[in-house]
């Protein structure tokens, strides 16, 4: 918490003092307009009249103008524009009823013109100066406070000297209990080189880290660049990590959405800074006409995906949104935080399973959703290669069923959520998304209406994802397990898989695929170390890091299409549509599913395998021994 001011002054008692400096003002007016003299003396009854109606009006409008409700020891620049206007309409109405008074014969001896500006300028210091002077017997009432609360605190250099840098050492200056002392910025910025902001100086260039943390002794280094890119952000942790510096970021641009900044919330840097690009824009006004005042149904709503999905479209003020999961536990839970982050929207939660055709038909007869998003399936890949039919049913069938009762009930849009693992699979998983995107695309061309799939990596912090599974390892003393030393993945976060979604739903016209441009794959096991080093161990001494082998269904790398095939830009740089050939459409997609479900039913893994790799496009199924459930990629 902040501190409590030493100097806390109530508003009755400005009041009190306003009154006599309203007096004071346009009896100065009078006197500096007219010397102390006889003028002043045959003026005087006038300046009294004056001063009855100031005394009347000028708090009145100060009061209107909310002068009496404002805690002055936090004032800022806004406060001082509110002044200059309350202090101005403050003078103009009592000019006008000074005048309407003379008019009237009020006034027999009239008074000088000029005393109405003079009047003003007066009030203007005044009234300024007085909440002025609170402010800095405030913040010079905390000095002592400061000092005794900085003893033996943590000196920090400041990576970034923009808005959010400036905002951290206001905070670190103001909460001495943080135990932080701001000693230097560095920043690349040639203008602000040698400059100081609030008291403290930019002391050089980003390459120049070290150097500035020594000439200022520095115990911790932050990052508060919430936008930086990837290549910021490995350069100062590994300058930091090369002298043991503890070093901590702020949230990223996504995390900030809705919520105010302060350094209660740095956190340690994890392993999705590391990864940051530059950040996908959105282009509001696609999800807006989408997503505003319609009705929006999101399948597997209870998981990582389906919930950010939730979050960002109820930002879009949609009529009614409707949260459509098996979990009971998972949909009571994204209930409760929309409820709370936006109590106006009409959420309808949905407890049933996208498998039992009926249900679903009659969910979308009732709900008729204008736009569906398409989270629910699947996606585990060593679970899948032992629960082939469970695959075949939820991503298969399930597919099926949603897009069909859509179909049925007249829905606009659909986005179908894919995966990269459906690029020539060799995983059921992999297999089962890619016959999803088909039955998508074939509704599309069907129905001449906009239902799309958008295909992306793997997504950082998602349930079953590796970082939550490193992190459990390193808490258990290791060690950690990678599949292969080569294993490489392109990576991005939640909120960006959930903009890219949300971008392709209004841009989408029918069938599209679309999928991100997501920079270059990272390796895991660099992945592994860094965030060993990052929880302050060292990997192979403290944390021991074990090859495991790859396990069915994966490949050492990944690809976001397949060789050879076209594709074409779209309005949004950093997303690409896809120009597939050669799917199965029309009878002969349907007859490959009813032979799936078929056999799904029946328990042949073996003949699942087979179709899937005679139907689906670069398929190599069931080519590996059983999967080891206890690595991670």
């Amino acid at each position: 918490m902040r501190p409590k001011p030493i100097l806390q002054i109530r508003n009755r008692y400005l009041l009190a003092v306003d009154l006599f400096l309203i007096v004071t003002s346009v009896l100065a007016s009078f006197a500096l307009r007219l010397e102390l003299g006889n003028a002043f003396m045959y003026y005087l009854p006038s300046a009294w009249i004056m001063a009855i109606a100031a005394l009347v009006i000028k708090p009145t409008v100060y009061y209107l103008f909310g002068l009496y409700r404002r805690y002055w020891v936090y004032a800022s620049i806004r406060e001082m524009r509110l002044i200059l206007f309350a202090t101005l309409s403050a003078s103009a109405s009592v000019a006008i009823v000074v005048l309407l008074v003379y008019a009237a014969g009020g006034m027999p001896r009239g008074f000088p013109r000029s005393v109405i500006g003079i009047d003003w300028l007066l009030s203007l210091f005044s009234v300024g100066g007085l909440r002025i002077i609170v402010r800095v017997l405030s913040e010079s009432g905390q000095v002592s406070q400061k000092s005794d609360g900085l003893a033996g605190a943590r000196r920090v250099v400041i990576v970034g000297a923009g808005d959010a840098g400036v905002l951290v050492v206001r905070e670190m200056q103001r909460n001495p209990q943080l135990h932080m002392l701001p000693v230097g910025f560095v920043d690349d910025d040639k203008e602000k080189i040698d400059k100081e902001i609030h008291g403290v100086p930019v002391a050089g260039r980003l390459e120049e880290l070290l150097s500035v943390v020594d000439k200022y002794y520095a115990h911790e280094v932050v990052i508060a660049i919430p936008t930086a890119p990837g290549h910021v952000v490995r350069l100062v942790t590994h300058l930091c990590r090369s002298r043991d510096i503890p070093f901590r970021t702020m949230p990223g641009m996504y995390e900030l959405i809705g919520g105010s900044l302060s350094v209660s919330r740095l956190r340690n840097v994890d392993i999705s800074d590391l990864l940051r690009r530059e950040p996908v824009w959105i282009d509001d006004d696609s999800p807006t006409r989408v997503l505003r005042g319609k009705r929006i149904l999101v399948t597997g709503a209870g998981g990582s995906i389906g919930l950010e999905l939730c979050r960002q479209i109820a930002r879009w003020g949609p009529a009614q949104l409707a949260l459509l999961g098996h979990g009971e536990n998972s949909i009571f839970d994204a209930l409760l935080e929309l409820r709370e982050d936006h109590p106006n929207l009409p959420l309808v939660p949905i407890i049933a399973d996208i498998r039992d055709v009926d249900r679903i038909h009659d969910v979308l007869s009732s709900f008729r959703p204008e736009a569906i998003f398409h989270a629910a399936a699947h996606k585990h890949v060593p679970l899948m290669e032992l629960n082939i039919e469970e695959a075949v049913t939820n991503n298969v069938l399930g597919t099926k069923s949603v897009v069909e009762a859509a179909l049925a009930c007249g829905t606009e849009r659909l986005v179908l959520i894919s995966t990269d693992k459906a690029v020539q699979p060799k995983s059921v998983m992999g297999a089962t998304k890619r016959m999803a995107e088909m039955i998508v695309r074939d509704a599309a061309d069907r129905s001449g209406r906009p239902f799309v799939s958008v295909r992306f990596g793997n997504v950082l912090g998602s349930r079953g994802s590796i970082v939550p599974i490193f992190k459990r390892q390193i808490a258990h003393g290791g060690p950690v397990t990678v599949t292969h030393p080569e294993m490489r993945r392109y990576f991005m976060t939640i909120p960006e898989a959930v903009h890219l979604v949300l971008q392709a739903a209004g841009m989408g016209v029918g069938g599209e695929l679309f999928v991100l441009r997501m920079g270059d794959q990272v390796r895991i096991l660099d992945l592994a170390e860094d965030l060993i080093r990052l929880s302050g161990f060292k990997p192979g001494e403290d944390i021991e890091i074990v090859f495991t082998g790859i396990r069915p269904g994966e490949k050492l790398s990944e690809s976001l299409w397949d060789e050879g095939l076209d594709y074409r830009p779209t309005e949004h740089a950093d997303i690409v549509c896809l120009e597939e050939n050669g799917q199965l459409v029309g009878e002969a997609l349907d007859a490959a599913i009813d032979e799936l479900v078929r056999l799904a039913h029946e328990g042949d893994k073996e003949a699942i395998l087979g179709l899937l790799n005679e139907r689906v496009p670069g398929s190599i199924l069931g080519q590996a021994p059983p999967p080891d459930l206890t690595s991670v990629l």
